[in-house]
């Protein structure tokens, strides 16, 4: 069948999310999501360019569309267009596998497992604020934690007192949750090769299962001064949007985790490419997975069709976003989610809801140093 329309979905809930509707002759839909937060109309934008390459095309002829709208431009325009691709991606593999009746897992091949291991975010403004948020997810079920360096109110990140004081935090969650609890840092690419070294070597004693973005995303080879000098797992990835962005991470195996972003690397489509590449690695995918339960509900089929998939984000579970718009079937408990082998994304959408949202800009916090000069968020 083929493509009527395609539409951008802008709204803010928790944090702003970009939608994509593409439906098809017959009047059967598929959904999907972009990544890129704060950037969401510029994507919107992108979307609605690469309308004019897919109306009147078949919605089953997914790589083709995935090459036609990657090759359309002379400029690939990077992670705006990857995208964007991302969203139209992965509405049209819920259009397919929705048609067929089957979950979208399906096409990957089928589930290789039945549970799909989950981390939260815990948070405080102190030690004692982050130790109570993590006692309150260890009481719920979850099994890994994730948190981050510490910021000021008013965005100053000055990096060695934010390292001293996440190595406090490490010493009294380990005291307080002991060995049976995985510990995860993200370190948003925030600090420079000779920090993240330092910072890297002195966690090692607390045996974290990831340290995440030590460096700059720009920068892949300086994850060869990281790699060469520590033997934490080191995780990243969620910035870059392709296999070709991605090589040197994997090809050099400068990580032991690769994190792909399916709303920003090109949806399933790319996905799977990356994953068989990792394969080649000996090297697992851990999904990036902050935004809305269109990004949750693929990363689900992702993961239950992949075999070299070992954990995946979750800030927010099936029912705690958007709930009086979109139905997520999969159900959470144990700290794992589990599918409930709905066709397609899983998702029962009310659209009217969901246009009612309204959408409000939120631009990223841009933190400072104590002399003025910027850092990464």
């Amino acid at each position: 069948m083929k493509i009527v329309e395609v539409e951008p979905i802008m709204l803010t809930e928790w944090r702003p999310m970009l939608f994509v509707r593409v439906e098809t002759e017959d009047g059967l839909w598929g959904i999907g999501e972009a990544g890129l937060t704060s950037r969401e109309p510029a994507v919107a934008a992108m979307i609605s360019t690469l309308t004019e390459h897919l109306v009147g095309q078949p919605s089953d002829r997914i790589e083709h569309l995935w090459q036609m709208m990657w090759r359309s431009g002379f400029h690939p325009s990077g992670q705006v267009l990857t995208s964007a691709i991302a969203a139209i991606d992965l509405a049209l593999w819920d259009i397919k596998a929705k048609r067929l009746g089957i979950p979208a897992c399906d096409l990957l091949g089928g589930q290789v497992r039945d549970r799909i291991d989950t981390y939260c975010h815990i948070k405080g403004s102190s030690p004692d604020e982050l130790v109570a948020s993590a006692r309150r997810a260890v009481s719920e079920g979850w099994k890994f934690l994730r948190w981050e360096l510490f910021e000021d109110a008013d965005g100053l990140f000055e990096p060695q007192r934010a390292i001293e004081r996440n190595l406090l935090e490490w010493r009294i969650l380990r005291e307080e949750l002991g060995d049976t609890v995985e510990l995860c840092v993200d370190l948003h690419t925030k600090l420079s090769a000779p920090d993240a070294i330092r910072y890297c070597r002195a966690v090692e004693r607390y045996r974290p299962f990831f340290i995440e973005d030590p460096v700059r995303s720009e920068h892949p080879e300086g994850y060869r001064r990281v790699r060469a000098q520590t033997s934490v797992p080191l995780a990243a990835g969620e910035q870059m949007g392709t296999k070709w962005q991605l090589r040197s991470l994997i090809e050099e195996e400068l990580v032991d985790y690769l994190r792909v972003d399916l709303c920003i690397a090109g949806g399933l489509t790319e996905a799977r490419k990356l994953a068989a590449m990792c394969e080649a690695h000996m090297m697992d995918i851990i999904l990036h997975n902050p935004i809305g339960p269109v990004s949750t509900a693929a990363c689900v089929e992702f993961n239950l069709g992949t075999s070299n998939s070992a954990l995946m984000e979750l800030p927010r579970r099936p029912g705690e976003t958007l709930t009086g718009a979109i139905q997520h079937h999969a159900t959470w408990r144990d700290g794992c989610l589990h599918s409930s082998d709905a066709p397609g994304l899983g998702l029962d959408v009310d659209w009217d809801a969901l246009r009612a949202i309204s959408f409000v800009p939120r631009a990223l916090p841009v933190l400072h140093r104590a002399d003025g000069s910027f850092t990464n968020w």
